[in-house]
Parts: C-alpha cells; structure tokens; sequence
C-alpha cells in the first residue's frame, strides 16, 4: 500500500509540476515566518500586559487568581466534568485573529457542535429519539418543533465564541502559549529540513497518513493531492438514447438488477449475452450511433475482448462520446490483487468494508448528495480499486474491517475507493467502475448519477419529486385499530412537519360515509376531530359501503352509493370539488368497469383516479399510467402499509425490514426513480403505532439527507396533467387479457368470460385475398368469426382505429360465446392490421397467445389492384389521376393524391411490417401464405392452415370447393351443385399494368423484397413463386429508384 501511495504521489507531482523539496523548502520559509510574527506578539504582549497590569484593582487579580486555580483544576482533572463556575470573559485581551492563527485545532470545535448542528437542522435526522416504538414520535416531533423554532448558531459561530472564551483563558498564559510556539516553529523547521532531503520518505509518510484519514477529510488522500482534472464534456447528440447492456445471461441477478434501473427509469435498451470470442452488435445505422452508453455486467468480460471487438467498441465511443460503465463481482476464486490490461488500476478483491462516503467533489454527482453511510457494507466480497494516474478520480470510498470469521484482512485499514471515475485523460474514454454489485443501496443511487452523467443527462430525470399520500378508508376500521384524537393531532402535526421537506404537503383522505362513528368513543371523538380539521386535509370519496364497484352490474347502483357519499360529505363540509377518487380494492379502475367510470363522472365530475393494477401489480416498475373515457388513470404506489401492518415490532419480517425500505431500500427507490408518486395507505397506519407518520417523516429527512432531490405535492388534477406531460406516450391505454391475472379476475365483473376472445386473426394486407381465406375459413364447423359490424362490415378494426378506447367489453361483443371452449375456434380478419404500426403491439398484449394469418402476392400487383378498387368506388384522385401518375406523385402533389399513393406502395413493404410483427409475436405463431397458391389451389392451403391452427376435426375442402369458370375463382359448394362465390366487388376484371409502372415498382420493392426473402429463409418458410421471379429481374434492372418515385406523407 506505501509502494502504491509513493507511486501516486509521484505521477501527480510530475502532472502537475510540483517537486516536494521545493514544497518542503517553502514550509521551512514558513514556519521561520510564523514564529517570527509570534516572537513580535509575544514582545507586543509583554509591553501591554505590563501597562494594563499597572492599572488593574484587586477584584481583577482576584478573579485572575480564581481563573488560574480554575484552570489548575481542569488539568489535573482532565476527563472530569467541566467546572460550572462561570468564567469572566477576557476575550479581548487576546485579539480573535491572533487565535485563528492557530489552525488546525479549531477542528476539535467543530466536531464538539456537529451533532447539535445536525439535529437542529433536521439533517440526517433518524426520528427514533430512544423511544420504544414510532407512537411517541408525536412527543419528539413536537420536540424538534421546539428546537427548531430556538435560535441556533451555526458551526462557525459556536467555534467563534468558543474561541473567544478560550482566547480568555489563554490570555492569561500567553507567555506558555508562546513557548509552545516557538516550540513547534523550531520542530517545523527540523522536519522540513529533514523531508528536504529525503522527498521519498515523505511520499511515503502522506500515503500512510491517507489510510487512516476521516471520510470528511478527503484532500488528505493521495489521489485527493491535486485539484480534480475538468473531463472532456460529453456530446449527447449523433446517437439514440438507447443504452447497450452486456449480461453475463438473462438470469444473472446483477444483469437484472441493471436492466430494472433502466426499465424504472423508462430508458430505451437493448441486452446483449455478452460475448466470449463472438462479434459485438452493430453499433452504428446509417451514420448515426445506435446507443448512448454501454454497460458491461463484468469488468473482466470488457477488459478481456478480443483485440478486434476492441477496437470497434473504443473507436465507437471515442467517435461518438460513449462512456462505460463496467461491474466487478469477486469470487471465492478471485485473485487477491489483479491489475487490468491495458489500465494503470490493480483491483484489490473480496474485501470487508465499512462507513462508505461520497465524494463531495465527484463530477459524477447529480442526484447524489455527499455524505457518510455508517457501518457495515453487505458482504465481504467487495473489490477496491488502486491507481497511480490522475484520470481516476474516486467516487465511492470505505474503510476497511475485520472479517466476521477472524480472517486477516488483505488491505490495512484505511479509506478505499469502491466506485471510481474514468475521466478519459489516459486513453480517451470515459468510464465508471463499480467494485460491487447493486445489491447495496448507495450503488443504485450512483448508478443513475452514472448513467445521466456520462449520457450529458440524456438519460436522467430533472430533480423535481411529486409524492402524493392517499390515506384510504377514512371511517372505515375494526374498534380497536381506528384514530384517536391524539392520533389526529399527530397527523395534523407531522403533516406541518413533512412540510419543511415537501412543498405543499397536504395528506389526501379518502373517507367512507357509512362507518362514521362505528369505533369506540375516543375513536368517535377522533372522527369528530377529523371534521373539525376538514380544511387542513384534501378529501377524495371512497364508496359510502366500501364495496367494490365491479360487483354492481348497473349504473343506477352505483350511483345510489355516490350519492349517500356525496350527501354525508355536503352534510358535514368535506370539500366534493377535487375530480378525484378510489375505488375500493382498485375495483373497477383496470381491467375497466365501464359503468364505474359513468358513475363517477356524473355524481362527482370525477376527472382523475389511481389504480396499483395497470398493468400488473408486480412488478412495480412496469406501472404506468392511461386516460380511458375522459378520466386519468395515474399509477398508484404501495409503501409496504397495509391495513393489518399498525404495530412497528409486529412488522412483517421485523422492524429492521421497514427501516431498509426507507433508508436506501424499495420505499427510497420508488421516489428516486419515479416522477411522480401516489402513495396508498390506510387510516389504521396512522392510529396504533402511526407507521403512517413514521414512515413519511424519515422517508422525506433520508432524502433530503441523501439526495438533491426537490419534493413536492399538488393536489390530484394538477398532478395528473404533470404526469402526462411528462409521459404523453402513456395516454392510450394497452389493454390486456383479465384472465391471464389472477387479482384482475378476482376484480373483474363474473357476468363476463374470457372465452369471447378470438384464438386467430387474418391480418391482411389487404387486395391479398383475404375475404377468399376468410370465407373459406368460416366453411369448417369449428370455425366462427365475429358478428358483421354496421359501419365496417365482416371486419371489426378494432386494434387500429379509434374503437380500442371503447375497451375490451366492446370488442368482445362481437364474439359469440363458444359452445365449447377447447374445440370452437374464433377468429377476426381486418385487413388494415398488417401495415398498422400499433395494431401488433395491441394485439399482442390482449391476444398473446393468438395466432396470426397474413397472406403475399406481388406488392406491385396489389397496389395496382388497390388503384383499381379506388377507380370503382369512385375515388377522385384514381378517377382524375393514372396509375403511374399515383405512384410517381412527389412532394408537391395535392394531400389526395399523396395519401392515394400512400395506400397503394406502404402495404407492400412486407419485409418491414413482417418484422413488426414479430417483434411481438414468436415466429411458430405466424404463418405466411402465398396468396397466388391460394388462388390456384385452396384446398392444399387450407389443409396446412388447419394443421398450423390446431383446429379438430380435419375437414375436407376438396369435396367442399369447387372452381367458377364464369367468376373465375373457387366457390363453396353447396347442397344440389350450386355455389357460393364471393359477391360482385370481388374478382373484377380490368386491363393489366403498364410495363413502364411494372418496372417502376420492381426497383420500388427490390429492396423489400430482398429482405423478405431472407426473413423466410430465416424462419423456415418456402419462398412464393412471384418472390423468386422478382428476385430474378434483380441483375435486370436499374439499382435506383426513378427520381420521381418515393413516399410522400
């Protein structure tokens, strides 16, 4: 350790230019110039004491005799009391900058005051006072109310008047005090002659002094020596806001840990296995970059790439400005000490720490605020990192412990950097190291300081925090476990607490009529004193019986039990004008109760409400919030407070558990890492042991304690516009199947069935022959589709226009109920889902399990019949304009013609919208047909679609079609010999394309049609006849496109 000290010492000497003879010989100087400007004081005394001794009376000598007695005493009873007498004070017989002269020992009188200065203003304030459960914290809140409201003084004012006190004293010693300074001038000078010619033993002298200093004391560190070096600023443009993150697999606990700060953060990301010897993905597009940071789960696995993945990867982030930031996890196998190719850094590895600090001057801090964690860190296996150049600058530092087993420690005691900077003075590039995992709690909190930093806070959320505490069940509680009076005066009170941390902090009670005064007589006068206080709260209706709204069936019903609400409210002067409100259990709320949103809209003008199910429960991260008929739904967080959690010893896994939720834990990373947050409690958690208050108030002074974060409240309405400001993508809800969630089938309405819902659909595009595979489809007995729509005719268009904010009950209409469930197929076709941008997003989430069919004929003859479907229904851009005037069309064209143009080419790009879809939906549940083969021969492909669906039992579509020679295609037959063809609109005859079009969309599609052939050869499926002649005109026509063909929006 005294090695690598010295050798850092040196290599920041030769970067900044300081020789340390040089630094010793200036000390010399200026100990020569202290103690001759002491030696002037002294002298300047002596004349003085001596003219105003000639005038002092006998009471001063006497008091002077006392003092020296009184100082006597406390000598020789060092580590006694302190003497109560009073002291005169003879502060100005000894000047106050003659005693800032004496340096370094003002320190002491800091450390006397730090804790009253931490306590008075309320800084790292843990609210336990000694008491034996949170009840009492009323008491000490009041307490602190009292102290806070005294005047205090701060540190450099209590160690100003400590020193003049003492300056008083030692006025009467001067000439001691004098000696004992020309004492340390003289030994000053002998060390400093001494370290003059001898600078090693110096270096090693100040990394010795390193191990054993205070994490308040960081400029005594060896890698502290010189003042921090500015890094290049990092450019967050040229690149998307994607972060590229290296797992070791996709179970490992530390990647998952990754990708959940990411996901809570709602941060774009792409996971990678991380490679052995295999190649990195691309990391540029079209001469963009295609990530903002990358993050390797293990260091060694990002140190160790092979040259070439190297090189791309550091030319990419050099390019780019990327920055890095890398894990390391030690083993039971790990090395003790490794030093990292390529890097000036040894890692010291599985390593017992203690009292990890920040440091206050890390440019790596945003959220972070600088300060000292106590105790143990969890586990023994922690790396620390060591390094002789001054591109690292620490950012996490410990101490070192003795290991639990008696073990020897590898490294001295002594502080440490655990999380350290890369400012990419050494190579370029900059990184942060993490010598641990992220299971401790302080590593989470810098990572996203981490993250935003070396993204140029592309990544990273303002500091602005938004916490709104419903307190649900108001009235609502077994005797025995409601609020008291004391317990109301205590919420009042912690509420005018909570305010010096949270501006505006209102609790926000949510009260059912029907069980007002059903406690016993002091719960009673609790509920009484509530009304009293009505205008301190926020108020918001619950149901005046408390039951869940999905078990009424009909609105009226509901609106019976809003109503007794609303009237007990006006009765007793609770405010009705917020526009928010709960419901019980979150009934109702998601999956969707179309008759509770009705209700509330016209009983209360509810305008906002909140639910902790959309669109899962668990996990929490995956929250979000949606708008669904005119209501906001915001996303509702849990705070580990239930109704049966009151007592703090009884909490469920021990006390311990809900104080690590606060300090560091899930309650703590919920506000971190979420903008907005609406916490669910209950009215028992603020009676009994007020777990309510507790939580709260230590939640709020560990932030302030531990972050920059500025915490607020406003009422519901306004938060819910903040929360779709800030997430505007979140307003269309993505609804889900109810029975693939246990907790949303419990609150979902039992007159309702899952079974409605569609095991297939026929996406399109359309003019493939979708309404031929459609009506053959309908032809098996086991196969239904959906009732005809008025407006939309056999095709529902559910999933891509404006009727999925109808909801499922909608949707579901138009599905019969299967006569059995396991052998009844039902299917929807809409042709306009294949090219929808969201349809295979929404489709997925509410038919995850469904099977996809989507049929391809040569894109060039569909946009022409698409052209020609327009002509005969009259469109005034196909009537007016030639089909290669329509795909021809540039920017200047009239919006007609362009969205003509539009319709006609965007279905045909398949490669494209194929790979949409399977983003979604796993290859082995899309099937691809050839609508050409379907034309030709529809029993051969209706055979393979019967084997894809799974559908029972086999039905014979030879015997069941029968080929049209007047209408030229193959017709249903029916009982007697007679058929049934598609109806008139289909199978029109018209003049076939032009050549010049043909050739046009040939080089339009070439690329697309590329693609696709390589997609089908990736998933297995045979290539279309049309497909390989296309790709056969390939070498015969013309690389480029003609100028005027492109799509125009």
């Amino acid at each position: 350790m005294k090695r690598e000290g010295k050798t850092a010492i040196r290599e920041l000497n030769s970067q900044t230019g300081r020789d340390l003879s040089s630094a010793s010989f200036l000390h010399c100087i200026e100990s020569l110039l202290l103690f001759i400007s002491f030696y002037v004081v002294h002298v300047s005394s002596m004349w003085l004491q001596k003219r105003v001794g000639d005038t002092q009376d006998d009471e001063r000598k006497l008091k002077w005799n006392d003092l020296q007695r009184t100082l006597k005493k406390g000598r020789e009873g060092k580590g006694r009391e302190e003497n109560s007498e009073p002291v005169p004070n003879h502060s100005r017989w000894l000047p106050l900058n003659q005693w800032m002269r004496l340096g370094s020992r003002v320190q002491s009188c800091e450390e006397l005051v730090f804790r009253r200065e931490a306590f008075l203003s309320q800084q790292c304030l843990w609210l336990d006072f000694k008491y034996d459960h949170p009840k009492s914290q009323f008491a000490a809140l009041a307490q602190l109310r009292e102290q806070s409201e005294t005047p205090t003084h701060t540190p450099s004012h209590t160690c100003a008047a400590f020193a003049m006190n003492l300056a008083t004293k030692l006025r009467r010693n001067l000439r001691r005090l004098v000696i004992l300074l020309a004492t340390f001038c003289m030994v000053s000078v002998l060390v400093s002659a001494y370290y003059l010619y001898t600078g090693s033993t110096q270096e090693l002298d100040l990394a010795d002094r390193a191990i054993d200093s205070d994490c308040a004391s960081l400029r005594a560190l060896p890698f502290r020596h010189t003042e921090p070096r500015t890094p290049k600023p990092i450019d967050p443009s040229g690149k998307d806001p994607v972060v590229l993150v290296f797992v070791e697999s996709q179970y490992s606990q530390l990647g998952q840990d990754i990708i959940a700060i990411l996901e809570s953060n709602q941060f774009r990301y792409h996971a990678e296995i991380a490679p052995g010897k295999g190649d990195i993905p691309p990391l540029t597009h079209k001469g963009r970059g295609r990530y903002a940071l990358v993050i390797y789960e293990n260091l060694l696995k990002y140190v160790g790439m092979d040259a070439w993945n190297r090189d791309l990867l550091d030319k990419y982030c050099a390019e780019y400005s990327v920055g890095v930031i890398a894990f390391h996890r030690a083993s039971e196998n790990s090395q003790p000490a490794l030093t990292l190719k390529g890097f000036p850094v040894t890692l010291r590895t599985n390593v017992a720490l203690q009292d990890c600090c920040v440091n206050p001057r890390s440019p790596v801090l945003y959220v972070t605020r600088a300060e000292v964690d106590r105790g143990s860190l969890p586990g023994e296996d922690w790396t620390v990192f060591q390094f002789n150049h001054s591109t690292y600058e620490p950012v996490l530092l410990a101490k070192t412990r003795s290991r639990e087993n008696g073990a020897a420690q590898v490294l001295p005691h002594g502080l440490h950097a655990t999380v350290i900077q890369d400012l990419g003075l050494y190579d370029g590039l900059q990184r942060v190291l993490f010598g641990h995992g992220l299971s401790y709690w302080l590593h989470r909190l810098i990572l996203v300081d981490a993250i935003a930093y070396l993204t140029g806070r592309k990544l990273s959320r303002s500091l602005e925090r938004y916490i709104l505490v419903d307190v649900d069940d108001i009235f609502v509680g077994k005797k025995g476990t409601r609020m008291n009076v004391n317990d109301v005066k205590a919420l009042l009170e912690t509420q005018n607490v909570l305010r010096s941390y949270i501006s505006n902090f209102t609790f926000n009670l949510g009260f059912s009529g029907k069980f007002f005064h059903t406690g016993t007589q002091e719960e009673d006068d609790g509920d009484d004193l509530l009304l009293k206080y009505v205008d301190e709260f926020w108020w918001f209706p619950h149901m005046w019986s408390h039951m869940q709204p999905h078990l009424f069936h009909n609105e009226s019903s509901l609106m019976e039990q809003m109503i007794l609400n609303k009237d007990f409210a006006l009765e007793h002067g609770i405010p009705v004008d917020l526009g928010y409100a709960v419901a019980p259990h979150h009934s109702g709320v998601y999956p969707v109760h179309i008759q509770l949103y009705e209700a509330w809209k016209k009983a209360w003008g509810i305008r906002v409400t909140s639910t902790e199910e959309y669109p899962h429960l668990k996990p929490a991260r995956h929250r979000k919030g949606f708008i669904h008929n005119n209501i906001m739904v915001l996303p509702r967080q849990t705070c580990g407070l239930f109704t049966h959690t009151i007592f703090y010893k009884e909490y469920p896994g021990g006390p311990k558990e809900l104080d690590r939720s606060i300090r560091g834990g899930e309650l703590f990373l919920t506000v971190l890492l979420n903008p907005i947050s609406i916490f669910m409690t209950h009215l028992s958690n603020y009676g009994n042991d007020r777990l309510g208050l507790y939580t709260f108030t230590n939640l709020a002074n560990f932030l302030k304690c531990w972050t920059n974060l500025r915490l607020h409240t406003l009422p519901p309405l306004q938060l819910a516009h903040k929360y779709f400001t800030l997430f505007p993508e979140q307003r269309d809800p993505l609804w889900q199947n109810p029975c693939d969630d246990k907790r949303h089938k419990d609150i979902w309405s039992k007159e309702k069935t899952c079974d409605t819902l569609p095991k297939f659909m026929v996406v399109g595009p359309q003019k493939t022959g979708t309404t031929a595979l459609y009506l053959f489809l309908i032809m098996h007995p086991f196969i239904s589709s959906n009732f005809p729509s008025a407006k939309t005719f056999e095709e529902v268009q559910f999933f891509n226009t404006n009727n999925y904010h109808k909801g499922i009950n909608w949707y579901m209409e138009f599905f019969p109920v299967p006569s059995n469930v396991s052998t009844d197929f039902l299917f929807e076709k809409s042709a306009n889902y294949f090219p929808s941008e969201d349809t295979p997003k929404r489709a997925a989430a509410l038919l995850p399990k469904a099977k996809i069919l989507t049929l391809l004929i040569n894109p060039s003859d569909r946009a022409y019949s698409w052209y020609q479907h327009q002509r005969a229904h009259e469109d005034s851009a196909a009537l007016q304009f030639s089909f290669y005037e329509v795909i021809s069309a540039d920017q200047l064209a009239s919006p007609e013609l362009r969205s003509l143009q539009n319709r006609c080419l965007i279905p045909g790009l398949y490669a494209t919208h194929l790979e949409r879809w399977l983003t979604f939906y796993p290859p082995n549940q899309l099937m691809i047909i050839d609508g050409q083969q379907l034309r030709n021969d529809p029993a051969k492909v209706m055979d393979e679609v019967q084997r894809f669906l799974g559908v029972t039992p086999y039905y014979n579509y030879s015997q069941a079609l029968m080929f049209d020679p007047q209408k030229g295609f193959w017709c249903q037959l029916l009982e007697g010999g007679r058929t049934k063809c598609l109806g008139k609109s289909k199978g029109r005859k018209y003049p076939p394309m032009d050549s010049e079009s043909r050739a046009v969309l040939s080089r339009f599609y070439r690329d697309q049609n590329i693609e696709l052939s390589k997609m089908l050869h990736r998933l297995g499926q045979p290539l279309p006849a049309w497909l390989r002649e296309e790709l056969q005109k390939v070498s015969q026509v013309a690389l480029a496109p003609p100028t005027g063909l492109q799509l125009v929006g």
